[in-house]
């Protein structure tokens, strides 16, 4: 991975972290995340535009296809990250989720792309299963009331990170769509695909305009910037690179879950996160 990719993918695991402490402080659910996907929109519709037509770049009815796909899968991950936020702590579900995701792409791209691992990359992987059992093996937690709930979200949104990033990896790295017009046009068909539920759930969507204003507006920017940064290097960098190295944001993600929401058993999540995010640095470096 060269230095930009890697700075990218750092920048992103900020952005992203910080959205996800918004979103869990909010306990929205999904009128809070169609709020968000909606105020996107006019947000970054003039940058997308701009680069659409100073790219050239063609958007047929592969590319929307391929962008609507992309959407389906990230409000499906949406749903299930705000869910595990309801259910349990921050720096439970936001490791879980993030450190199952880069494994499963892993394996993902060495079976669909040909992609092949060094030693030291599976190395990588094992140290991130170590960490997830360090975070969630002791039976204890998972007697705790909405513990297992929680971390069955996580896992699910585990799940659909990698569907999408291996998705995407195709969008942006083979059909040439760029990523700000890609993340763009994605977020126009999650506001579609959330509108019957969000009119049907129509106060509910202002109660959350009404209390969770900043939140939202938190979230409608930051997302997709964090994404956008991701989808760039995934276009020039392999997917085996990206994946892992985007999860630095696991250790932002603990740390930012036991400070500002003063969640407990930091001692414990810490040594998970640090086994995750040396497995994720290792995935890199093979």
């Amino acid at each position: 991975m060269t230095a930009f990719a890697l700075a990218l993918v750092l920048a992103s695991a900020v952005a992203h972290a910080t959205w996800n402490l918004f979103a869990k402080r909010s306990s929205g659910g999904a009128p809070f995340l169609w709020l968000a996907f909606a105020l996107s929109v006019p947000l970054y519709a003039p940058i997308a535009i701009a680069v659409l037509v100073v790219s050239g770049a063609h958007i047929g009815p592969v590319e929307l296809v391929w962008m609507f796909v992309n959407a389906a899968l990230n409000v499906a991950y949406g749903i299930f990250l705000l869910r595990g936020y309801r259910a349990g702590d921050l720096s439970v579900v936001y490791p879980l989720a993030r450190g199952t995701g880069p494994v499963l792409a892993l394996v993902g791209a060495v079976l669909l792309f040909g992609e092949r691992p060094t030693s030291l990359a599976v190395a990588g992987g094992l140290s991130i299963v170590a960490g997830v059992f360090a975070l969630t093996g002791d039976p204890r937690k998972l007697r705790r009331r909405g513990a297992g709930t929680a971390v069955s979200y996580a896992l699910l949104t585990g799940v659909t990170i990698a569907a999408y990033t291996l998705w995407d990896k195709r969008g942006v790295g083979v059909l040439l769509i760029p990523p700000i017009v890609y993340e763009w046009g994605a977020n126009v068909f999650r506001v579609l695909i959330l509108a019957p539920l969000a009119l049907r759930r129509w106060p509910e969507v202002r109660g959350e305009w009404a209390s969770n204003r900043a939140a939202v507006l938190a979230v409608a920017s930051l997302s997709p910037l964090a994404y956008i940064l991701v989808l760039t290097a995934l276009a020039i960098s392999p997917v085996s690179y990206v994946a892992p190295a985007r999860e630095i944001g696991i250790l932002l993600g603990v740390l930012v879950g036991a400070r500002a929401l003063t969640e407990a058993d930091i001692g414990t999540r810490s040594i998970a996160a640090i086994l995750m995010v040396g497995g994720v640095i290792a995935l890199a470096l093979g």
